[in-house]
């Protein structure tokens, strides 16, 4: 299909002069300032690779957990604790520390500050307790559960809402006139 080759004004301009097509407004105004012509990769292109790629799978290797407790918030500035820990490696590296130490010590790093934060959070709900107060909310949490809270609130609305049940009363007699005519109908 020979029609089919080119860019968008050159398939037009075929089509156009094999009278398949009429000729559209814009074709003049494009035949006088045509798109650009980017080049076309035919071979396979290369990924991108940071330095610190692979001590963020090494990373995941030992943490799996980390994937789903430690996630990417996208409207934060804060770097997620993989790039974190592979920034660690790399840095000390830099200073002449073999790769295995560099990772033991980036990995005590991570340990030590996630097991600070919840002694910190602990903590907080001691005080609160203490006070006679309810404990304030987790300042960190898993990302599921952060989800999870987010869409507590449509999970509940869903059976109490008066609009989205009377949605579901319609749909419900919409599929039963629609069982009944396609039994009554004879269609068998």
């Amino acid at each position: 299909m020979s029609y089919m080759r080119g860019d968008l004004l050159t398939r037009t301009k075929k089509l156009v002069k094999g009278l398949a097509k009429a000729e559209p407004v814009w074709l003049k105004a494009m035949e006088q300032s045509p798109p650009a012509n980017f080049p076309r990769s035919d071979g396979k292109l290369e990924p991108i690779i940071l330095p610190e790629d692979i001590y963020i799978k090494k990373f995941f290797r030992k943490h799996p957990d980390s994937k789903h407790e430690d996630a990417i918030k996208f409207n934060s500035f804060s770097p997620v604790p993989a790039r974190v820990f592979a920034w660690r490696v790399l840095e000390l590296k830099e200073q002449g520390v073999s790769e295995e130490e560099a990772m033991a010590v980036a990995d005590m790093e991570y340990r030590a500050e996630k097991k600070a934060k919840k002694q910190a959070y602990a903590r907080l709900k001691q005080i609160a307790r203490l006070q006679g107060k309810k404990p304030p909310p987790n300042p960190y949490p898993s990302a599921i559960k952060e989800i999870q809270a987010e869409e507590r609130k449509y999970v509940r609305d869903r059976f109490f809402n008066p609009k989205i049940l009377e949605i579901v009363q319609k749909m419900k007699e919409e599929k039963k006139a629609a069982m009944q005519e396609r039994f009554s109908g004879g269609g068998w």
